[in-house]
Order: structure tokens, then sequence, then C-alpha cells
């Protein structure tokens, strides 16, 4: 299960929850709405219940052009919660560090992150206690 590499400045939401299809669309249609320019979404069930932990493994695994920095993870909290908060994922800096965005949210994120505005550190530092970053 390699990560899919992207190389285009969008960032990827990987769908690792397949309980609900309509919850699915309803997040892709709350992303493409905030910014429609904002994400890549990979909807493959061979990600069915993927840990960060493999995520992890997997891009330190791959050829050094293919490795991602960052990857945006629709799981079952992004499913289930109102505000469809996506798990941010660092790949790069501190491997496994994770902090929530929500949906609102995920078009700043984004685009600082994919041209190295920021690092994932800078927006993961502006989290608040439940680590869910809620702005500047």
């Amino acid at each position: 299960m390699a990560l899919p590499y992207a190389d285009d400045l969008a960032s990827q939401v990987l769908r690792i929850d397949f309980s609900d299809d309509s919850a699915w669309e309803a997040l892709r249609m709350a992303i493409d709405a905030a910014d429609d320019t904002a994400a890549t979404y990979i909807d493959d069930k061979c990600f069915a219940d993927a840990s960060i932990r493999t995520l992890v493994d997997e891009d330190a695994a791959s050829e050094e052009d293919d490795k991602i920095t960052y990857v945006f993870l629709a799981d079952a909290v992004t499913m289930t919660d109102p505000t469809r908060p996506l798990l941010a994922v660092d790949l790069y800096d501190d491997p496994g560090r994770s902090f929530r965005v929500p949906v609102e949210w995920n078009p700043e994120i984004s685009a600082n992150l994919s041209i190295a505005n920021m690092d994932f550190p800078d927006s993961a530092d502006c989290t608040d206690g439940s680590d869910t970053f809620r702005g500047w």
C-alpha cells in the first residue's frame, strides 16, 4: 500500500474510514466549497483503517522523489463530527505528529504547507487543548 504521490500543489485527503459514503461526499463538498483547489482526494479501500504508523512507514519506504511531507486523513472522527475535522499528519518534520483541522481552516493550512510557506510544526504548535487548529 504505497502512498500516492501527487505532483500538483493540492494537499492530499486520504480516506481511511469507509463506513459512510454520504459523509465522505459531504466532506468533499465542504472542502470544495471552502476552496476548490485545496485537495486531491484519495478514495481507495486499501487504506481502510490505516494507522498513522503504517502511513509513516509507507512514506519512509518510498523512493525519495515519491515521498510526501504531510497528508490529511478522513477518519471516523472526520466522518461523524459536524465540523468534519480532518487529521493532519506530518510525514517529514516529526513523522506521526498530528492535529485536527476543521474544514473551514483546511484551505489555509493546505496552502501554507503545499508551498512551504510554513512548516507542519508552525500549524501544529497553534492548536488548542484538544489538538485542533482553530486559527492563528
